[in-house]
């Protein structure tokens, strides 16, 4: 994997998108050369036209990194992938269409988008094709050597089998552990040399799973594996780099405190995160207004109650603030005031209700809160105080999820779908510490873009 900014992006979607940009660059300039033919125009040198290639490449690039093109699903199913690239550039062609409205020096004509996006929809396809599963396969996976043969071990070996995983586990070693659920792990006494075993597995990187590592380290052993050039991380780490999400299993205080994150030299990043919630709370409250106004007007005639209401959530360090949203569910919801996790096809759901949240419409007031600096665009979602008092004592480290601010969208949003159980803020939870262990503005960025996906699938909605 390469790290860009904190965040890990596996080599196989970095590869890909490099052969998808070339592409996007041939097939903007096929298009432009086509539509010049037609008209009976010579074409003029292509150093003439960097600019407009560029936007081009570019615009469709973030459009296909929104919805979702170099996902797991995407890498694994041709299917998936030709859905998500057609669904990708008719959005980069939209975009082009507003970026030519306003600049029309940095684009290619209308007219010539039509026939740019068909090319970059056969070539991108055919690529696919080509590649096959390759890209997704073992070819590009890492060779990885797993220290340990208990619970921790099985965790590695179960994730090893799941579709897009990045790593392929080549030998299990087991440390004379009395409770080995790895029957084909090797015994360590029957190794000589385990860095020479190592090498001879032709792996790229040793993870320490062992269920208890207190006397048990084999610095010796580890010491010269590193010294052969072999990765050696620990379990915690392995699984944050692999799956993009703080293990709540495996971390103990001490890799919280001494491993890579929670920088608190972010002043710089900080202070363009708030001018970049301004300015986009700002522009969203002024376009959104109309789509806002209509849609309270609806919730009145469905439903009596008011349209917006206001709900007491917790923020940045603990501290509580009044959230508005449009409302989606009857006005007795909640019976005294009582805080009820949303179950799935909730009858408390209004049939105006159901629409605005599947298309997040009832989230935009939220906007408000980003403006007065009690929310971020990214973020941690804010809970209610009552789900805050009963799963900080159910759930290990939720405290430290407020030591960001909260935001409207965020890591685990994208990236799990709507839960409303403990187990589910677990989950929820382990992508909230890897957002604020990992955050930058590229990985806000990222999450941006990707919340484009979640809102045309909105999968797991309530």
């Amino acid at each position: 994997m390469i790290r860009l900014f904190k965040h890990y992006i596996p080599n196989a979607v970095l590869l890909l998108g490099l052969f998808d940009i070339v592409l996007l660059l041939l097939a903007g300039e096929l298009g432009y050369e086509l539509r010049l033919h037609q008209l009976g125009s010579l074409v003029d040198p292509v150093q003439n036209r960097i600019a407009q290639l560029a936007t081009f490449a570019g615009s469709v690039e973030v459009a296909m990194i929104a919805v979702g093109v170099y996902g797991a699903g995407a890498l694994q199913s041709l299917r998936f992938a030709t859905a998500r690239l057609l669904v990708a550039i008719s959005l980069g062609v939209v975009a082009l269409s507003v970026i030519y409205f306003l600049l029309p020096g940095v684009t290619f004509w209308r007219s010539n988008l039509l026939y740019s996006m068909g090319f970059a929809a056969v070539l991108m396809i055919g690529l696919r094709i080509l590649l096959g599963k390759t890209l997704g396969g073992q070819v590009f996976k890492r060779r990885v050597v797993v220290l340990g043969a208990g619970a921790r071990a099985a965790r590695l070996k179960a994730l090893a089998a799941t579709p897009g995983a990045g790593f392929v586990v080549v030998g299990y070693v087991s440390m004379s552990e009395p409770a080995r659920v790895i029957p084909e792990a090797i015994a360590r006494d029957a190794i000589y040399n385990l860095a020479d075993h190592v090498v001879l597995l032709n792996a790229s990187e040793v993870v320490l799973a062992l269920e208890e590592r207190r006397n048990a380290l084999p610095l010796k052993d580890l010491l010269r594996i590193k010294t052969t050039g072999v990765h050696v991380n620990e379990i915690s780490t392995f699984l944050e780099r692999e799956t993009g999400r703080v293990d709540l299993q495996s971390v103990n205080p001490s890799w919280l405190i001494f491993s890579d994150g929670f920088s608190s030299g972010r002043m710089l990043s900080s202070a363009f995160k708030r001018l970049f919630d301004i300015a986009a709370s700002a522009t969203l409250l002024t376009l959104a207004a109309p789509v806002i106004i209509a849609t309270a007007i609806a919730i009145k005639f469905e439903s009596k109650g008011p349209a917006f209401y206001r709900q007491r959530r917790v923020g940045l360090y603990g501290v509580g603030f009044d959230c508005i949203k449009l409302r989606s569910m009857r006005q007795d919801a909640e019976v005294g005031g009582k805080a009820v996790w949303a179950e799935k096809d909730d009858p408390r759901i209004t049939r105006i209700g159901r629409i605005i949240r599947k298309c997040r419409i009832d989230e935009l007031p939220q906007t408000w809160s980003v403006l007065k600096g009690e929310m971020s665009f990214v973020g941690p979602r804010p809970e209610r105080p009552q789900f805050v008092d009963d799963l900080e004592q159910q759930l290990p480290y939720y405290a430290e999820r407020h030591m960001v601010k909260p935001g409207i969208t965020g890591w685990a949003q994208i990236n799990y779908p709507y839960g409303a159980s403990i187990d589910d803020s677990r989950q929820k939870l382990e992508y909230d510490l890897y957002y604020a262990k990992n955050y930058s503005p590229f990985l806000d960025l990222l999450i941006l873009l990707q919340t484009i996906r979640v809102v045309i699938w909105p999968e797991g909605v309530r």
